[in-house]
C-alpha cells in the first residue's frame, strides 16, 4: 500500500512539474511573438492615478465587467501598484477587482513593462502610443491578443479613438475586434 501511495505521489508530482514547463513555455512563447512600436518616453509619476478603460480586445479576466478603471501607484521599491477595478454587468451593485505589480524591465525601453497578478507568471504591457499630456494611450501585448485604449476621462472623442486605431493596426491588431466599454454606471468603482 506504501508503495502505492509513494507512486501515486511522484506521478503527480511529474505532471505537475510538466505542466509548469509546458505552461511556462506557453507563456514565453506567445508573449514574444512579435516586436511592438513603444513609446521612448515614460514619466511614472505622470502615469501614476486613475484611467478609464474606453475599449479593450476581449479578454476572460475582464467578461461580464463595464466601467473598468486601471489604478496605477508608484510603491516604494520603484514597482508600480496595479489596481483594476469593473462593475458586474450581472449584478451592479458588485464589482471586481484585481491587484498586481507592474514594473521596467530594461530603464532603455521604458514603454516595455511587465504586469503580474499572479506570480511568478508576468504578461507584457506595452505603451505603443502616449499621450504628451498623459491624458491618453493604447496599450497592448505583442501576442497580439490584449489590446486597450486608455483615457484620464471616461470619454475619447471619435478623431482620437480612430487616431489609436490606426497606430494599433500598423502594429498589425485586429482592431474590429475592440469592444468599447460603457462608462456612465452611476456608482463610482475607484
Amino acid at each position: 500500500m506504501n508503495k502505492l501511495r509513494v507512486c501515486a505521489y511522484h506521478y503527480q508530482n511529474t505532471l505537475m512539474k510538466l505542466f509548469l514547463i509546458l505552461f511556462s513555455c506557453f507563456f514565453i512563447s506567445c508573449s514574444s511573438s512579435k516586436q511592438l512600436n513603444t513609446v521612448k518616453t515614460v514619466d511614472l509619476q505622470k502615469y501614476e492615478g486613475t484611467w478609464y478603460e474606453i475599449a479593450r480586445f476581449p479578454n476572460t479576466f475582464e467578461k461580464g465587467l463595464t466601467c473598468v478603471t486601471a489604478n496605477y501607484t508608484i510603491k516604494e521599491n520603484g514597482k508600480i501598484r496595479v489596481l483594476n477595478k469593473g462593475q458586474k454587468l450581472s449584478d451592479t451593485a458588485k464589482t471586481k477587482s484585481a491587484e498586481g505589480t507592474a514594473w521596467v524591465p530594461d530603464s532603455n525601453d521604458p514603454g516595455k513593462l511587465k504586469v503580474s497578478f499572479f506570480w511568478p507568471f508576468a504578461g507584457d504591457y506595452q505603451i505603443m502610443y502616449l499621450d504628451k499630456d498623459y491624458c491618453y494611450a493604447l496599450v497592448g501585448s505583442p501576442s497580439l491578443d490584449y489590446l486597450w485604449i486608455l483615457s484620464r476621462t471616461k470619454t475619447l472623442d471619435k478623431t482620437t479613438i480612430e487616431k489609436l486605431k490606426s497606430e494599433a493596426t500598423k502594429q498589425g491588431f485586429k482592431v474590429e475586434r475592440l469592444e468599447f466599454v460603457d462608462q456612465s454606471c452611476q456608482r463610482i468603482v475607484n
